[in-house]
């Protein structure tokens, strides 16, 4: 496709070149409140932008508008890496809102990902009411808590004292995390692949300003056999009361490659000196500690959306992923935003494989893209969509079918931001 698109408000759409990036990205922060970010913060991301996936809108001179796309892979049912494009950096200046800027970038870019052949657009929301009315839905949840570590306490399974703990610089140990984090991206849904350099220096960024009163970043790396098998990031807030300590700590991330190694992590979390309150927020749904705690409620156990999945290509997203039991159903797709996929497909799968083919056979489920995208990655079950108004049942017995078969065994989760 070519670089420049002309809205009917004569707002023209085109590709950012790299002088025009600080104008660009203050377009962005402008939209978002205008705080400007710490200068590493931004050079980081000035490095990340792809410059041939971006698009501006300008209206003369003035730019008023911005949308990007990362290059991502995000794991699907089954293990497989799929190829998605991660929307993000999107902002309107607030003197052309209501004139179709939005539309028409997300038109441009939705046209520009079916055309570099990827079958996904992911993004996280900062107003989810938005992106809906564009064919995305909500397809993975994250966990918050806020625990107080003097009142609960944490159970651990056995083979957790055979895990080693030491304190590492953050920069220093950069490579040993990556590795925990690439064995883990094919066991969950929802997981991101770097698949750019740069990606993983997003972990260890630490702006001075940005730490509200805590401690400069800490890491602490679990080990087994020499083996690195997991780390946790986070920064500690002292605070004192009238009757002492009450110290906060912050997880910034925490990872794993098997239960041991994160009880271990854990562990260490809660019992920090001086500290009686732990806060983590973007975590996976279905995370272990939730069973090990002798008091849930003092968690203080929250949740909110994570990402929102699009499928650009109904039948090559169908067929990317398998299925946790058989499915054979006719699927009515309902897409006014991108009509190449409205109409209906036959869906055939299992755990083995699966094929997603146009047909004109009778429907068995009615549905919108964006349903399906809510369904994707397993988290999200048609059936409570279909009591919800969201999904009808053609076929009796069609939905029980494909609500298991759309399952996941693990709960998605979307591991960072964009």
């Amino acid at each position: 496709m070519g670089t420049h698109f002309t809205t009917g408000s004569a707002i023209e759409l085109r590709q950012p070149a790299p002088d025009d990036w600080d104008t660009w990205y203050d377009v962005l922060l402008r939209a978002f409140g205008g705080v400007p970010e710490p200068a590493e913060e931004r050079e980081l991301y000035r490095e990340l932008t792809e410059f041939d996936r971006s698009l501006g809108a300008w209206d003369g001179d003035l730019c008023v508008g911005s949308a990007g796309a990362f290059r991502f892979r995000v794991t699907v049912p089954g293990g497989a890496s799929v190829p998605a494009a991660g929307v993000t950096m999107v902002g309107v200046a607030g003197t052309h809102r209501r004139r179709g800027v939005l539309t028409s970038m997300m038109r441009r870019q939705l046209d520009d990902v079916r055309s570099w052949g990827e079958p996904l657009a992911v993004l996280t929301a900062s107003e989810p009411a938005i992106y809906g009315r564009f064919g995305y839905g909500v397809a993975t949840l994250q966990l918050a808590a806020e625990i107080d570590t003097n009142r609960v306490r944490l159970s651990v399974p056995a083979g957790t004292d055979d895990v080693r703990l030491r304190y590492a610089a953050p920069a220093d140990v950069v490579d040993a995390c990556e590795q925990v984090y690439a064995a883990l991206v094919p066991a969950r849904p929802g997981m991101l692949a770097r698949v750019r350099p740069g990606w993983e220096r997003v972990g260890v960024l630490d702006p001075e300003g940005g730490r509200g009163g805590a401690s400069p970043l800490q890491c602490v790396l679990a080990e087994r056999d020499g083996r690195t098998v997991g780390y946790a990031r986070f920064a500690v807030q002292p605070e004192w009361g009238v009757a002492g300590n009450d110290g906060v700590v912050h997880v910034r991330e925490l990872a794993g490659v098997d239960a041991t190694a994160q009880a271990a992590l854990w562990r260490f979390l809660f019992d920090l000196d001086l500290t009686t309150t732990l806060k983590v927020h973007g975590r996976p749904m279905d995370e272990a500690w939730q069973h090990q705690v002798s008091d849930v409620r003092r968690c203080r156990p929250r949740f909110r959306d994570g990402m929102f999945v699009r499928l650009v290509e109904v039948g090559a997203a169908l067929s990317a992923r398998t299925y946790q039991a058989p499915v054979d159903v006719v699927l009515e797709v309902e897409d006014a935003f991108c009509p190449w996929n409205s109409g209906r497909w036959r869906l055939s799968g299992d755990a083995k494989g699966a094929s997603c083919e146009r047909t004109r056979d009778a429907a068995d489920l009615a549905l919108s893209v964006r349903e399906l995208g809510s369904a994707y990655l397993g988290g999200v079950s048609l059936g409570s969509l279909a009591a919800a108004g969201r999904v009808r049942e053609l076929r009796q017995g069609a939905l029980a079918e494909a609500s298991v078969g759309f399952g996941s065994a693990v709960a998605p989760w979307l591991p960072h931001g964009f």
